[in-house]
């Protein structure tokens, strides 16, 4: 047992790290919405891109130690799962913020502002719940964080509708109806991608707690 005991532990380390990434690109993707210098942007979503990598680099680790160890701390396909869902928060909010720069979108717009503070409200109280997966002794702090993460995804839903209602009314440009249109649905894509990842945490939780 004592060999396989240090390397079934490894899951939760990668986890952590993954989740605090995460939660970092959510507050960098708040300081690229608030930023109105084009190059100073593309410098705060360069840091994204790298955080990006850095979080494939843990998701392949993940994988990797799946390959290699029978014992690990909770189904299989739930660590799968759960990487996955992490792993698309990180692609989504990349692709959010390279969409800002790429169609030269001004992002001081209510609704691309309020998308990206949820967005980081979601991925913080997402890395809420994974760090708490390794012990399981909180699971009020657990739960708490999940209801808020759905409670993001209904915000982020109403956020979108209201944003392309005011965008129909007031942007007389087609171009820029478009662009930022674009960039509204895949910022809500990123709570959607929050949700399944709790909702992922949720079954683990279920079963083993």
């Amino acid at each position: 047992m004592k060999i396989f005991m240090p390397k079934d532990r490894i899951f939760y380390s990668l986890f952590e790290q993954v989740a605090h990434t995460v939660a970092k690109m959510g507050k960098v993707m708040k300081e690229v919405v608030t930023e109105p210098d084009f190059d100073k942007r593309a410098a705060l979503i360069s840091q994204i891109e790298d955080l990006e990598h850095v979080n494939d680099d843990f998701t392949h680790k993940i994988f990797t130690e799946l390959g290699r160890n029978f014992i690990t701390p909770f189904d299989r396909e739930d660590i799968h799962y759960l990487a996955n869902a992490l792993d698309d928060i990180a692609d989504y909010i990349f692709a959010s913020a390279k969409k800002i720069n790429f169609y030269k979108v001004n992002p001081n717009d209510q609704g691309i502002q309020k998308m990206a503070d949820l967005i980081d409200q979601g991925c913080e109280q997402i890395k809420n719940a994974v760090l708490q997966l390794r012990d399981m002794r909180d699971m009020r702090q657990i739960t708490d964080a999940l209801v808020k993460v759905n409670s993001i995804e209904n915000q982020a839903d109403d956020i979108f509708d209201m944003s392309i209602d005011r965008l129909f009314e007031t942007e007389p440009d087609a171009k820029e109806v478009i662009k930022k249109r674009e960039i509204y649905q895949v910022m809500e894509i990123v709570t959607d991608k929050c949700e399944d990842a709790g909702n992922v945490i949720e079954s683990i939780i279920i079963k083993y707690a």
